[in-house]
């Protein structure tokens, strides 16, 4: 399956983060300069202008993820996993 590996998201960061640990399941997951990364893997949130309908604003980040070393097998279980952590709506 092939997964997009930047796209932009209608989410707080504290949300994208609160949902990380459990979307990437890595226990080695630790944020450096604003980023993340764990084993095989690493992630840029970056915020970009909001969403705006009528008065409602939403936030959004850009997400960026990156891989090294993980084959495209394990490459293809980490993005599902992460994907149904971060789905909304039915996708």
């Amino acid at each position: 399956m092939n997964f997009p590996l930047v796209y932009d998201t209608t989410t707080t960061r504290d949300d994208f983060v609160r949902l990380l640990h459990p979307a990437t399941g890595d226990e080695a997951l630790r944020e450096v300069d604003g980023g993340f990364s764990g084993r095989g893997w690493s992630l840029r949130l970056t915020r970009i202008s909001p969403l705006e309908i009528g008065r409602v604003r939403l936030e959004r980040h850009r997400v960026e993820i990156e891989f090294d070393g993980m084959t495209a097998t394990e490459q293809d279980r980490f993005m599902r996993r992460f994907a149904l952590y971060y789905q909304r709506g039915g996708g």
